[in-house]
């Protein structure tokens, strides 16, 4: 995980705001990417906001039916893998009404150009196989600001595929601080906060991503594993090496076995050799399932107690409601409408 690239300002405390859609199952990929980076915020002592992004699932889909047992699936990963509520305030964007007054304001501090022109959006939606966009995915940059800015964030966890949206976040804080609260700004300029994770392949061969059912689910079984990394893709040479330009897949495989046993994936690829791909598999299965034994464990007996995963989410949307009324107090005192 690196640092941010310039110092937050001093005036605001350090918060971290990061978050899902809850629209599948978190994978080994989330896990190794960005909820160890979440949990080792929070061990620094930092504040961390964890956004459960329900309203966000309609950008590209529909609301299922099954949404309130995905919000309760995805609240037993977090607290599986040591987010703890009493630390960080986990909450869901649907019961904060006041984190979408936030966006009127900040529609108007925006272009229809800059939106358009935003490469975030446009990959997001070539993904999700949208022709033509639609308000909501158009205006996505500006409802994550308002998801950054209502907690006033300074520090968002994120790949390079996202700094874009950090950037409309930072040019919307900046333009609202100047046009209403010159002397005394309202929001700080969120950081981006990288992580060093590599980016993990898929069984396929693809990004690994809970759309495209080619990930190990942090909830699924062993044997679920082993069955879905023996029909990992690898390639014909039988010697195993860690070549991630010439070889992906199997350099993918390499990788994730050195990830989950904390080793370098050179040792990795050098103790199979001409072991070749079965040997791998097998090393991979091992390393895979021994890594999320203990997170499993312990994600079965929260799955059992739905009323607690509830109250979780309800008790820390609770925590940040009031803090996004404080700020929506704040926002309408600037703008001169606080009566």
């Amino acid at each position: 995980m690196t640092h941010p690239s310039a110092p937050v300002d001093p005036a605001f405390a350090l918060r971290v705001l990061t978050g899902d859609r809850p629209t599948g199952q978190l994978h080994i990929g989330h896990l190794l990417g960005t909820l160890e980076n979440r949990v080792r915020l929070q061990e620094d002592g930092l504040d961390v906001f964890v956004l459960i992004a329900d309203y966000q699932t309609i950008t590209d889909r529909d609301s299922p039916a099954s949404l309130a047992a995905d919000v309760e699936e995805l609240v037993a990963d977090y607290l599986a893998v040591g987010i703890d509520p009493g630390r960080s305030t986990i909450f869901a964007h649907s019961l904060l009404p006041e984190l979408n007054q936030l966006m009127l304001p900040f529609l108007s501090l925006v272009t229809l150009p800059e939106l358009l022109r935003n490469p975030t959006v446009k990959d997001e939606a070539a993904t999700a196989g949208m022709e033509t966009l639609n308000g909501l995915m158009l205006t996505y940059p500006v409802h994550q600001a308002a998801d950054i800015l209502f907690c006033r964030g300074t520090l968002v966890p994120v790949g390079a595929d996202q700094l874009p949206h950090i950037e409309q976040t930072r040019v919307i804080a900046r333009r609202f601080n100047r046009r209403y609260a010159p002397d005394r700004p309202v929001f700080p300029e969120p950081e981006p906060l990288l992580s060093g994770a590599p980016m993990l392949l898929g069984t396929d061969g693809h990004k690994m991503s809970k759309s495209r059912g080619n990930s190990i689910a942090i909830a699924a079984s062993a044997d679920q594993t082993a069955r879905l990394l023996r029909s990992a893709r690898t390639d014909s040479d039988p010697h195993i090496t860690y070549d991630p330009v010439n070889r992906p897949e199997v350099s993918n495989l390499v990788l994730l076995a050195a990830l989950c046993e904390g080793v370098a994936p050179l040792l990795v690829a050098e103790q199979i050799g001409g072991g070749g791909a079965v040997a791998l598999k097998r090393r991979v299965t091992e390393a895979v399932n021994e890594r999320l034994r203990p997170i499993r464990e312990r994600r079965v007996e929260l799955a059992g107690d739905r009323a607690y995963l509830r109250s979780v989410v309800r008790e820390g949307s609770n925590r940040a409601r009031a803090i996004a009324q404080q700020t929506l107090a704040d926002v309408a005192h600037a703008m001169h409408c606080g009566y």
